[in-house]
């Protein structure tokens, strides 16, 4: 089930739209209106990207008045960051045979 909720958890963040909206939060909450503005949308438009990062679990929405405000929900972001930690030795390992490799090549043309 976990692979599910990463899928839609990356859905939700291939837009940088929708990770801009994520940074914004991050500062604290915010309307619907506040995270659509900085990039001069309607408030359908935000509310569109909103859906989805709800839908993904990073934001819950509840009404104030008029206005429907947004907090972060960050569980699926360190879901998120687990399930790539297991890419990070592969790709020390990589860099560090890469440096040997430049390093021996730099031994023969010394």
């Amino acid at each position: 089930m976990v692979e599910d909720r990463l899928g839609i958890t990356f859905h939700a963040l291939a837009d940088p739209t929708r990770r801009g909206m994520l940074a914004n939060l991050a500062l604290g909450d915010k309307s619907v209106g506040e995270l659509g503005e900085p990039f001069h949308m309607t408030f359908a438009g935000a509310s569109k990207h909103v859906k989805v990062l709800e839908g993904a679990g990073l934001i819950e929405r509840r009404k104030a008045g008029r206005r429907q405000i947004c907090k972060l929900k960050a569980e699926p972001l360190r879901e998120a960051q687990d399930w790539l930690r297991q890419w990070e030795k592969f790709w020390i390992d990589s860099l560090d045979r890469l440096q040997a490799l430049v390093e021996a090549d730099k031994g023969k043309t010394a």
